[in-house]
């Protein structure tokens, strides 16, 4: 499968709610670290993140993978993603974001997939409040710090 292929079977699948196709993509190790609601490794919780996690809070979902570039171990895709959220409060409220997509691949199957992504923007178009938001960012910003390449930046 090739790089823009296996992009297409991740949306697909994520679009769909197939949560089995998309362990499927992923090594039996696996991590999908969604920037909501954190890592999920190997491919029950990958199933369980998806079809639990994403349809269970949102429906009508679209991702665009554009731009992938793949260097035959990492690759990176440009992205657009919206949903329609169900979460009480938000009901109703359509949801666009651009991201950015980075897969770590091993002989055909995704070792790690990780994002970039403004969820400042998801949580305002959902009508969030700002303490919420706050309290949210911290959460984030506390589990970036976690990965070692950029706590280096904090010592000085």
């Amino acid at each position: 499968m090739t790089f823009p292929e296996l992009t297409k079977a991740f949306t697909d699948a994520v679009e769909s709610g197939d949560g089995q196709a998309l362990a499927a993509l992923f090594t039996e190790g696996g991590t999908y670290h969604d920037y909501i609601y954190g890592p999920f490794t190997g491919r029950p919780a990958i199933a369980e993140m998806l079809e639990g996690h994403f349809h269970g809070d949102a429906r009508d979902f679209k991702w665009d993978m554009l731009e992938p570039v793949f260097d035959g171990r990492t690759g990176y895709a440009r992205y657009l993603f919206s949903f329609t959220s169900t979460i009480a409060g938000s009901e109703g409220r359509r949801v666009a974001i651009p991201g950015m997509a980075q897969f770590v691949v091993a002989d055909g199957l995704i070792e790690s997939y990780s994002e970039s992504v403004n969820g400042g923007l998801a949580m305002s178009q959902l009508g969030h409040e700002p303490g919420r938001m706050a309290k949210v960012f911290r959460r984030w910003s506390e589990r970036a710090l976690q990965d070692p390449d950029l706590a280096k930046h904090m010592a000085r």
